[in-house]
């Protein structure tokens, strides 16, 4: 199964997956106040789900700012890319530009590698490396159930901005066109905002690959 949350000032979206056994990951978890905590455990509870991973697409201030409950909660630390820990460290610092508060994100569990399998019980997902929002953005594939969650690199007709840290146009572009193009077009692409679109009419539609 896989459930979406919109979360926070950002719009952004917090994934709970989990296998036929109820065994899940939250990821992304943008949670920022009770009420929204709140959801997300009655959620969990309610389908008696036995959250185990704690895992990010990336972890630039919107996807992290429920870290800190995650962790309280469950016992969950999160697991990164390693290119995206200097975003995970500076959550506290950074918050105040925005006008919020955050608590300090526990240190990353584990570091999210290209290529490699992540193992949710009879769940499987390839990590994907897909640099150019952030300098570790990772997209989470289950070929399985035919979906990708690809937190701010490509959307439903636009892609992640590259104007904040570790952000870079070209590699975004590219990484788009090396890492979520060469999926099959009937995948569902869960972003890390808006709806979920399909691989294939982004192919097709979006205006960023028009070429």
């Amino acid at each position: 199964m896989i459930h979406v949350f919109t979360f926070n000032a950002f719009a952004e979206n917090t994934y709970v997956i989990a296998d036929s056994t109820g065994r899940a990951a939250i990821v992304d978890p943008g949670c920022q106040d009770s009420y929204e905590q709140k959801l997300l455990v009655e959620f969990i509870g309610r389908h008696q789900l036995k959250p185990e991973m704690l895992l990010q697409t990336h972890c630039h201030i919107d996807h992290v700012l429920g870290n800190a409950f995650v962790h309280r909660t469950w016992g969950l630390k999160p697991h990164i890319h390693p290119g995206d820990l200097p975003d995970l460290q500076r959550l506290v610092t950074y918050a105040p530009i925005f006008g919020i508060s955050a608590e300090a994100s526990p240190e990353p569990e584990a570091w999210l590698k290209h290529g490699e399998s992540l193992r949710l019980g009879d769940m499987e997902l390839e990590l994907r490396e897909a640099p150019g929002h952030s300098a570790g953005s990772i997209c989470f594939v289950n070929h399985n159930e035919r979906w990708v969650i690809g937190g701010d690199v490509l959307f439903a007709g636009s892609i992640g901005r590259t104007d904040l840290p570790g952000g870079n146009y070209e590699r975004l572009l590219g990484s788009v066109r090396n890492q979520l193009f060469t999926l099959p077009d009937d995948y569902t692409l869960y972003a890390g905002h808006g709806p979920a679109t399909t691989i294939g009419h982004e192919k097709n539609t979006n205006p960023y690959f028009s070429d």
